[in-house]
Protein backbone atom coordinates (compact mmCIF):
# COMPACT_ATOMS: atom_id res chain seq x y z
CA UNK A 1 0.00 0.00 0.00
CA UNK A 2 1.28 3.18 -0.58
CA UNK A 3 1.89 6.41 1.80
CA UNK A 4 0.73 9.52 -0.91
CA UNK A 5 -2.50 10.83 0.10
CA UNK A 6 -2.21 9.06 3.88
CA UNK A 7 -1.89 11.30 7.22
CA UNK A 8 1.13 11.38 8.65
CA UNK A 9 1.55 8.55 12.09
CA UNK A 10 1.76 10.22 15.50
CA UNK A 11 5.21 10.52 17.09
CA UNK A 12 7.41 12.37 19.83
CA UNK A 13 10.87 13.38 19.71
CA UNK A 14 13.31 15.69 20.40
CA UNK A 15 15.05 18.00 17.89
CA UNK A 16 17.91 20.77 17.63
CA UNK A 17 16.57 23.81 16.54
CA UNK A 18 18.55 27.26 17.11
CA UNK A 19 20.52 26.10 19.52
CA UNK A 20 18.54 24.65 21.71
CA UNK A 21 16.46 20.96 21.94
CA UNK A 22 13.00 20.89 21.75
CA UNK A 23 10.32 18.91 20.99
CA UNK A 24 8.34 17.51 18.01
CA UNK A 25 5.45 15.73 17.31
CA UNK A 26 3.07 15.27 14.37
CA UNK A 27 1.45 17.86 15.43
CA UNK A 28 4.02 20.31 14.79
CA UNK A 29 3.55 19.29 10.68
CA UNK A 30 0.04 20.64 11.05
CA UNK A 31 -1.38 23.70 9.32
CA UNK A 32 1.67 24.61 7.41
CA UNK A 33 2.87 23.03 4.45
CA UNK A 34 5.87 20.72 5.78
CA UNK A 35 8.90 18.82 3.65
CA UNK A 36 10.41 16.22 6.23
CA UNK A 37 13.22 14.20 4.82
CA UNK A 38 15.50 11.35 5.91
CA UNK A 39 19.57 10.52 5.84
CA UNK A 40 21.52 7.82 7.33
CA UNK A 41 23.49 9.27 9.46
CA UNK A 42 25.56 12.43 10.73
CA UNK A 43 29.18 13.22 10.31
CA UNK A 44 29.05 11.77 7.22
CA UNK A 45 29.48 11.83 3.37
CA UNK A 46 26.42 12.58 1.21
CA UNK A 47 24.12 13.67 3.73
CA UNK A 48 26.60 17.08 5.15
CA UNK A 49 26.10 17.86 1.06
CA UNK A 50 22.41 17.57 1.18
CA UNK A 51 21.33 18.84 4.39
CA UNK A 52 23.37 22.01 3.47
CA UNK A 53 21.90 23.07 -0.01
CA UNK A 54 18.50 22.54 2.09
CA UNK A 55 20.03 25.08 3.85
CA UNK A 56 21.28 27.22 1.18
CA UNK A 57 17.75 27.29 0.24
CA UNK A 58 15.88 27.32 3.37
CA UNK A 59 14.64 31.18 2.87
CA UNK A 60 12.60 30.40 -0.60
CA UNK A 61 11.12 27.62 1.11
CA UNK A 62 9.82 29.56 4.13
CA UNK A 63 8.54 31.99 1.71
CA UNK A 64 6.06 29.51 0.56
CA UNK A 65 5.36 28.45 3.74
CA UNK A 66 6.84 25.33 4.02
CA UNK A 67 8.90 24.18 6.94
CA UNK A 68 11.90 21.20 6.79
CA UNK A 69 12.77 18.83 8.83
CA UNK A 70 15.78 16.27 8.37
CA UNK A 71 15.47 13.56 10.37
CA UNK A 72 18.22 10.25 11.40
CA UNK A 73 18.68 7.67 13.49
CA UNK A 74 21.18 9.83 15.71
CA UNK A 75 20.14 11.54 19.03
CA UNK A 76 19.81 15.06 18.91
CA UNK A 77 22.86 15.08 21.04
CA UNK A 78 24.98 14.53 17.71
CA UNK A 79 22.92 16.81 15.79
CA UNK A 80 24.28 19.53 18.06
CA UNK A 81 27.64 17.96 18.11
CA UNK A 82 27.70 17.89 14.41
CA UNK A 83 26.24 21.46 14.07
CA UNK A 84 29.23 22.66 16.24
CA UNK A 85 31.65 20.92 14.06
CA UNK A 86 30.51 21.43 10.83
CA UNK A 87 30.51 24.56 8.65
CA UNK A 88 28.31 23.24 6.00
CA UNK A 89 25.77 22.22 9.04
CA UNK A 90 26.73 25.45 11.19
CA UNK A 91 24.29 27.54 8.56
CA UNK A 92 21.06 24.90 9.69
CA UNK A 93 18.35 26.55 10.43
CA UNK A 94 15.64 24.36 10.10
CA UNK A 95 14.67 21.77 12.58
CA UNK A 96 17.46 18.49 12.74
CA UNK A 97 15.01 15.45 14.34
CA UNK A 98 16.72 12.78 16.44
CA UNK A 99 14.89 9.21 15.85
CA UNK A 100 17.44 6.87 18.20
CA UNK A 101 14.16 4.57 18.65
CA UNK A 102 13.66 4.34 15.14
CA UNK A 103 9.96 4.96 15.59
CA UNK A 104 9.65 7.89 13.06
CA UNK A 105 11.43 6.42 10.26
CA UNK A 106 9.33 3.16 10.81
CA UNK A 107 6.57 5.74 10.26
CA UNK A 108 7.72 6.56 6.91
CA UNK A 109 8.51 3.24 5.77
CA UNK A 110 12.38 4.18 5.04
CA UNK A 111 14.64 2.01 7.53
CA UNK A 112 16.98 -0.28 6.93
CA UNK A 113 16.63 -2.69 10.01
CA UNK A 114 19.93 -4.35 9.59
CA UNK A 115 21.63 -1.16 9.56
CA UNK A 116 19.32 0.74 11.66
CA UNK A 117 20.13 3.85 9.31
CA UNK A 118 17.44 5.57 7.12
CA UNK A 119 17.20 5.58 3.61
CA UNK A 120 17.51 8.99 1.81
CA UNK A 121 13.68 9.69 1.59
CA UNK A 122 11.74 12.99 1.30
CA UNK A 123 8.04 13.58 2.38
CA UNK A 124 5.86 16.26 0.96
CA UNK A 125 3.31 16.94 3.99
CA UNK A 126 0.01 19.26 3.34
CA UNK A 127 -1.15 21.56 5.80
CA UNK A 128 -3.76 19.28 6.82
CA UNK A 129 -0.87 16.39 7.89
CA UNK A 130 -1.35 14.34 4.37
CA UNK A 131 1.50 13.01 2.44
CA UNK A 132 1.44 14.46 -1.16
CA UNK A 133 4.96 13.59 -2.04
CA UNK A 134 7.46 10.53 -1.53
CA UNK A 135 10.91 9.98 -2.86
CA UNK A 136 13.03 7.41 -1.91
CA UNK A 137 17.01 7.24 -2.62
CA UNK A 138 19.52 4.83 -2.39
CA UNK A 139 21.87 5.96 0.17
CA UNK A 140 24.52 6.71 -2.52
CA UNK A 141 22.50 9.13 -4.42
CA UNK A 142 22.04 12.78 -2.98
CA UNK A 143 19.24 15.02 -3.77
CA UNK A 144 18.96 18.39 -5.25
CA UNK A 145 16.70 21.40 -3.06
CA UNK A 146 16.23 22.69 -6.32
CA UNK A 147 14.27 19.71 -7.48
CA UNK A 148 12.70 19.65 -4.70
CA UNK A 149 11.21 23.15 -4.32
CA UNK A 150 9.75 23.04 -7.86
CA UNK A 151 7.78 19.60 -6.64
CA UNK A 152 6.58 21.55 -3.44
CA UNK A 153 6.14 23.95 -5.68
CA UNK A 154 3.50 22.63 -8.15
CA UNK A 155 1.89 20.33 -5.04
CA UNK A 156 0.80 23.71 -3.34
CA UNK A 157 -0.61 24.86 -7.11
CA UNK A 158 -2.84 21.28 -7.20
CA UNK A 159 -3.82 22.24 -4.02
CA UNK A 160 -4.68 25.50 -4.51
CA UNK A 161 -6.49 24.78 -8.24
CA UNK A 162 -8.72 21.58 -8.21
CA UNK A 163 -9.04 20.20 -11.56
CA UNK A 164 -6.01 21.28 -12.61
CA UNK A 165 -2.44 18.90 -12.81
CA UNK A 166 0.99 20.24 -13.30
CA UNK A 167 2.54 18.38 -16.54
CA UNK A 168 6.81 17.55 -16.50
CA UNK A 169 9.05 20.18 -15.81
CA UNK A 170 6.19 22.50 -14.84
CA UNK A 171 7.69 25.34 -13.13
CA UNK A 172 5.83 28.49 -11.42
CA UNK A 173 3.75 30.37 -13.73
CA UNK A 174 3.82 27.76 -16.77
CA UNK A 175 0.39 26.81 -18.11
CA UNK A 176 -1.08 23.87 -16.09
CA UNK A 177 -3.07 21.14 -17.59
CA UNK A 178 -6.85 20.55 -16.89
CA UNK A 179 -7.93 16.87 -17.54
CA UNK A 180 -11.37 15.86 -19.72
CA UNK A 181 -11.97 13.83 -22.61
CA UNK A 182 -11.17 16.51 -25.07
CA UNK A 183 -7.33 16.06 -24.16
CA UNK A 184 -7.31 12.76 -24.24
CA UNK A 185 -4.65 11.56 -27.43
CA UNK A 186 -4.02 15.19 -27.56
CA UNK A 187 -0.46 15.80 -25.80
Amino acid sequence: MSIINTEIKPFKATAFHNGKFVPVSQDDLKGKWSVVFFYPADFTFVCPTELGDLADHYDTFKALGVEIYGVSTDTHFTHKAWHDTSETIAKIRYPMIGDPTGQITRNFDVMIEEEGLALRGTFVINPEGVIKLCEIHDNGIGRDATELLRKVQAAQYVAAHPGEVCPAKWKEGEATLKPSLDLVGKI
